[in-house]
């Protein structure tokens, strides 16, 4: 019986194209004018599929919360990183939240042959990686990305409330509702607020806002 080292060279050539570890990547919070942008990165286990994946925006805050615990109890690896308020103002959003993403891919304790992103920009990766519009809804690993972005995202907000229950950030996670608005141009900005969105940078210019920590020294003055 022949070896296999004896076989002509066109039999033992290789498939390039062998599917290595696929990681979907998405993110949450760019739209809001206060709080990170937070991405997550996610490869998923073929042996245990998770059952009712989908884009996180359309499931229910009880639906996201139980999917959360299941992704990452099934998931061969995930990881979740943010860009901070000043990184945002820094750099602009777009760019935050490539950074934002870069940070997910880069903490997996695995790495990805192919990385697969939510939308049409992508980050800088040292390996492979396609750009997917509406990736969310189509991908799983996307949509697991996704929900762990966005429940990690909300729970920062419903911390912060704590500190600043003034904004109403457990109900409108930073977004710019009526709510919000109003209480910017009542209260000013607070530290975790984005000045480089528009809303925010005229709310601090605007003489009828007042910013919290700026007030207890006009107090202090006053009295």
């Amino acid at each position: 019986m022949r070896s296999s080292k004896s076989l002509p060279l066109e039999q033992v050539a290789f498939d390039w194209e062998t599917p290595a570890l696929v990681a979907g990547v998405d993110e949450a919070g760019r739209g809001p004018l206060a709080g990170p942008v937070v991405a997550a990165a996610v490869i998923l286990d073929e042996r245990q599929p998770i059952a009712g994946l989908a884009d996180s925006k359309k499931l229910s805050a009880a639906r996201r919360e139980a999917l959360y615990d299941e992704i990452r109890a099934k998931a061969l690896c995930c990881c979740v990183a943010q860009a901070s308020v000043e990184e945002i103002d820094r750099l602009n959003i777009l760019q935050a939240t490539l950074l934002a993403m870069q940070r997910a891919v880069a903490g997996l304790r695995l790495k990805p042959g192919l990385v697969l992103v939510d939308g049409n920009r992508l980050p800088l990766l040292e390996m492979r990686a396609e750009a997917i519009v509406k990736g969310d809804a189509k991908v799983a690993a996307i949509s697991a990305a996704s929900i762990l972005a966005k429940v990690t995202r909300d729970r920062g907000l419903e911390l912060l409330d704590q500190h600043y229950p003034q904004y109403g950030f457990a109900r409108h996670k930073g977004y710019g509702t009526a709510e919000h608005l109003q209480a910017l141009r009542l209260h000013g900005p607070c530290p975790e607020h984005r000045r480089s969105f528009a809303p925010v940078a005229q709310a601090e210019r605007s003489p009828l806002g007042i910013n919290p920590f700026h007030a207890v020294a006009i107090a202090t003055l006053i009295t």
